[in-house]
């Protein structure tokens, strides 16, 4: 046996194991049926398919937010409070400044404001917001306020960070520029993320893993490895390998929501 082999095997446990997971509500929906999904640490995975095919009920059955009807979800070695959570609005307080909003899930895990403070004030500064911290939701851009959302995620240092559709609602020049700074930062904390969108587009820039999903019930059509380099910058969207990729994508997504 080799020296890399135990580091190899310990690379090989994953982050989060889905397994047969299904998931059915009380009106007979059936939203998921049959999921099983390995995501190593450090990976960004995108679930990538039509809209209603169960992506964002998948991603709040990982986040615990709502229990499986069939199957199991494990998450290795994630401790409370160390999920953060994206979700497609911003869902701030309105009558809370850019830092309270920030300080919420540290304030829930029984941080103080003093402990807090040098957290939030570096965590606003990885996403532009520094000199924002006094300002409130109502004076922010849509793209500000994702930024906000996003702090708050990121505040808690979490080793597993989920984002529902987090630009979908933006314009594309924002959108954009979210996503390079998105990848910026997840390069230099390397989180586990998985990403949901319906972007085919969106997800060949930002991941290294795309699941296709098929219409609901929601199962799994494809799982495709992006083997694009990092750093990704905007130059990347005029590529041929980028583009290539996008309509290999474009074409299994076609037959997926068939």
């Amino acid at each position: 046996m080799s020296e890399d082999a135990p580091a190899a095997s310990v690379a090989d446990v994953p982050l989060v194991d889905v397994a047969g997971v299904g998931k059915s509500f009380r009106n007979g929906t059936v939203a998921l049926e049959g999921i099983d999904l390995r995501v190593a640490p450090g990976a960004f995975l995108s679930l990538l398919g039509p809209s209603g095919c169960g992506k964002s009920t998948l991603l709040r059955l990982i986040a615990g937010l709502v229990p499986p009807s069939a199957g199991r979800i494990a998450l290795s070695g994630v401790v409370r409070g160390k999920i953060g959570f994206v979700f497609q609005e911003p869902t701030l307080m309105p009558w809370a400044s850019v830092w309270d909003n920030v300080y919420l899930p540290l304030r829930i895990l029984g941080v103080t404001r003093a402990d807090a403070a040098r957290r939030i004030e570096e965590t606003l500064a990885a996403v532009g917001l520094d000199a924002f911290a006094r300002t409130y939701p109502r004076e922010l851009s849509g793209g500000m306020k994702m930024r906000v959302s996003i702090a708050r995620a990121l505040v808690t240092d979490p080793q597993l960070l989920l984002l529902d559709e987090p630009f979908a609602a933006l314009d594309e020049i924002t959108r954009f520029k979210l996503n390079e700074d998105l990848l910026a930062l997840w390069q230099s904390h390397r989180w586990t993320v998985i990403f949901v969108t319906h972007s085919v587009f969106e997800s060949v820039f930002l991941s290294n893993r795309i699941v296709v999903m098929t219409k609901r019930p929601g199962r799994i059509a494809a799982d495709v490895p992006i083997d694009l380099a990092y750093p990704r910058a905007a130059a990347l969207r005029t590529q041929s390998d980028y583009t290539v990729l996008c309509a290999r994508l474009s074409a299994i997504l076609a037959a997926a929501a068939a």
